[in-house]
């Protein structure tokens, strides 16, 4: 394949999918705002979780959490790039429904991702600062 062949066919090895694959983290962090967003906030819980010395159950609640955001984005970005491929920017209901759902799908999963922080944080904030209620 040349320098300016664009691959049509499978990744011949584990190298050629790897490369695809940081491509693609690459783009989502170079042209998708709401996903820099998510990853900022997954750091500032991440540096929060360091400072309170959470425990493993903990970390692994957050985790998933910062995971399952991360996901539906990537996911959101997926069924928004095929529809306006499929429908060439212009509008559609079903482009429409389609985009709206996977945006629904991203909400969902951040209304998880602050109850899991509430629920872990929250509590570990009130004990670190001995707050008494």
């Amino acid at each position: 394949m040349g320098l300016n062949d664009k691959q049509v066919n499978k990744n011949h090895n584990f190298f050629q999918s790897l490369i695809h694959a940081l491509d693609g983290v690459y783009s989502l962090v170079s042209t998708e705002r709401n996903f820099r967003k998510h990853i900022i906030l997954a750091a500032i819980a991440v540096i929060m979780g360091i400072w309170l010395q959470l425990t493993t159950n903990e970390w692994l609640w957050i985790t998933l959490a910062i995971f399952v955001v991360v996901v539906a984005e990537v996911l959101n970005t997926v069924v928004e790039s095929i529809v306006d491929l499929i429908v060439d920017h212009h509008y559609h209901d079903e482009a429409k429904k389609a985009k709206d759902v996977a945006a629904g799908g991203v909400l969902i999963a951040a209304i998880f991702a602050v109850v899991i922080g509430c629920l872990i944080f929250i509590p570990e904030l009130i004990q670190k600062f001995n707050i008494h209620l």
